[in-house]
């Protein structure tokens, strides 16, 4: 895929996208698209309202240049409707990038509700009708992209996918540790259900194999679970929270990474940023099968993704002792997650896929 710049718009000038809501730009997705942006030739301009369902009252006292694009980054639900009020108000497209469905979130998730309770109907019906705003809607798998389709009531012809990727000056190929007894297996997250950190400490307490190292780094709601079950387990460590900047140093001390093992509806929809991040390092990564990845990515023998069954412990555990105990096949793992990385979810692959999503959308 060949790198290509946005042509000027019809004014003449280089053309702009106002990125609205109240956002984190630290955070991955919003750093590696808006990277993207720049690199296509856009200028990236913020607006963070100071109320999310105001924004576009204090836009218009702000008196904002009307922009190309109007684009409501990923969580910002909250302010997709005062930016469409205000987009449309100046006849600019507007692209949502929800990441996640609060819907999804709530019901199926958290299972905080249940689906035929009146709140979640009102929540449903709530964000189906955000949703229908958007000019377009971006999805970070196929998966979530047919959810936002059939249960948010979006329009197949507005959605397009754009998969999450890792930074390339962050996240690079590095070599596995040399001669090292015991292998070390990472698993890193923020410790939630859909991620089943608890399915690795068992498959800890189950492995028969090689000597293996399980880490679990991280904070989160399960995380205090996961340590009462590993007590009495010797090759289980957990370690904290690294800064972002430090984690891909801590990858390339690992062997093997480990993916997310949850049995929830959501955690089949998704790739997680550390199954990204890790195949960009060139680490074998194990993981729970899914129908979020490309199709031929699935099918391959040799991508350096080694599927299990979800919330499967056992399978877990059989899948590191096999890895464990050839250090060649490791080896030849680690080549292929770092060109699979290259081949699917390199920085030029996702942004031909923004510059496919953006193609006819710009004012």
């Amino acid at each position: 895929m060949s790198r290509s710049l946005r042509p000027p718009n019809k004014r003449g000038t280089v053309p702009s996208v106002l990125w609205w809501g109240r956002f984190d730009p630290g955070y991955s997705r919003n750093r590696i698209l808006r990277k993207q942006f720049a690199d296509l030739g856009w200028q990236v301009l913020d607006f963070q309202p100071k109320l999310a369902q105001l924004g576009d009252w204090e836009a218009r006292l702000r008196r904002f240049p009307r922009p190309d694009l109007v684009w409501v980054p990923c969580f910002r639900q909250r302010d997709l409707l005062a930016a469409s009020r205000w987009a449309r108000r100046r006849g600019v497209p507007l692209a949502f990038d929800p990441l996640i469905s609060a819907y999804d979130k709530q019901v199926d998730e958290r299972g905080k509700l249940d689906a035929a309770s009146l709140r979640a109907r009102r929540l449903l019906a709530w964000e189906r009708a955000l949703f229908r705003r958007a000019d377009r809607v971006i999805a970070d798998t196929p998966a979530h992209a047919d959810y936002f389709v059939e249960t948010l009531g979006a329009e197949r012809s507005r959605v397009d996918v754009i998969y999450v990727g890792a930074e390339e000056a962050l996240f690079c190929p590095g070599p596995l540790p040399q001669g090292r007894s015991p292998v070390e297996v990472l698993f890193y997250g923020s410790f939630i259900p859909l991620q089943g950190p608890e399915v690795v400490v068992d498959a800890a307490r189950l492995y028969k194999g090689p000597p293996v190292k399980w880490v679990l780094l991280g904070q989160g709601p399960l995380r205090k679970l996961c340590e009462e079950n590993a007590k009495g387990l010797e090759n289980v460590t957990f370690e904290d929270w690294l800064p972002y900047e430090k984690l891909p140093e801590r990858i390339h001390r690992a062997d093997i990474l480990l993916g997310v093992f949850g049995t929830t509806p959501k955690a089949g929809r998704v790739i997680p940023n550390k199954v990204f991040q890790s195949l960009a390092c060139g680490r074998p990564v194990v993981t729970r099968s899914a129908n979020t990845y490309p199709e031929d990515l699935i099918a391959a023998e040799n991508s350096g993704i080694i599927w299990t069954s979800a919330g499967d412990a056992q399978s877990l555990a059989d899948r590191v002792a096999n890895l464990a105990a050839d250090r060649d096949r490791l080896r030849q793992l680690s080549d292929a997650a770092a060109e699979t990385s290259r081949q699917y979810f390199s920085e030029t692959a996702v942004r031909q896929q923004l510059e496919n999503a953006l193609e006819g959308l710009a004012a």
